[in-house]
């Protein structure tokens, strides 16, 4: 996502830092935290590393079981996948995930150094600009910090909250509340976009690239991810906003591999990310 933006920054295209609004999911909200705080992705990279606090072998198994335990909750949670918006606003949807939270373990990695990174980096809400989406793990309903009904948090504690990918990495307090990654709502949730007729939404989609893996149970939730964002950028394209999802193109896809929690594919990402980025046209 960062070497995307950065490529097409340099390619003439306009500065993400000052869009309008910036929502966060996941890895995704390291980027909107980062672009709120003033990073130009223009930049490059070279000077920053966002590696994390697990030692690569511990972090690749955890992912795996983790991975296995975000397809039990999102195809139990989401499904029928053949209504995802419905799925994700109802209150048995909610309950739903709640239930399939409840049955996987918690992680036991801290994330207390992607805090302090984010913390350095000095990011505000900027009354509401920045939205960054977690799951209340006890109820199983999406929080988007920074709006005025989340309760109060920093922007490093709402990034973490939206990293916990459940059962790797451990939960976030906010408030007497866990928390746990914003992916287990919606891959994107492109929905809270305040988008109309002349405004312009770019919502990147890296686990697209799940999609072409072996792994069946992946293509499934992939699929499921797909759908579900199609439904939300038609919600806005009907109020008259223009909608472009980028996914992994077959080179940056080829360069993220199927681990992504692999920090040694970090360069050749980036650099992927970077000249599919200058590839845009427009």
């Amino acid at each position: 996502m960062w070497g995307y933006l950065g490529g097409l920054r340099r390619g003439g295209g306009q500065d993400p830092r000052r869009a309008k609004q910036l929502i966060g999911t996941s890895a995704g909200s390291i980027v909107a935290a980062r672009l709120a705080g003033g990073e130009d992705p223009g930049r490059g990279e070279e000077r920053v590393r966002w590696d994390g606090e697990a030692e690569p072998e511990r972090r690749t198994s955890a992912l795996r079981a983790a991975i296995e335990g975000a397809t039990r909750i999102s195809m139990g949670a989401l499904s029928p996948l053949a209504a995802p918006a419905l799925m994700a606003a109802t209150p048995g949807g909610a309950l739903a995930r709640a239930a399939v939270l409840a049955r996987v373990p918690s992680g036991r990695i801290e994330l207390r150094e992607l805090r302090s990174r984010v913390e350095a980096l000095g990011p505000t809400f900027d009354d509401g600009r920045l939205n960054i989406v977690a799951v209340d793990r006890g109820s199983g309903r999406r929080v988007v910090f920074g709006s005025d009904s989340a309760p109060d948090a920093s922007v490093a504690e709402a990034v973490a909250a939206s990293c916990a990918v459940p059962g790797l990495f451990a939960p976030v307090d906010i408030a007497g509340r866990e928390y746990v990654d914003g992916g287990v709502w919606s891959p994107t949730n492109l929905d809270l976009a305040s988008a109309g007729s002349g405004d312009c939404v770019l919502c990147l989609v890296p686990t697209a690239v799940m999609g072409t893996g072996p792994a069946v149970a992946l293509r499934g939730l992939a699929a499921g991810w797909r759908l579900a964002t199609s439904v939300e950028a038609a919600a806005a394209r009907r109020r008259g906003a223009e909608v472009e999802i980028v996914a992994p193109d077959a080179g940056s896809a080829r360069a993220m591999g199927t681990d992504l929690m692999n920090p040694g594919r970090r360069a050749s990402v980036l650099a992927e990310g970077f000249r599919q980025g200058s590839a845009r046209e427009g």
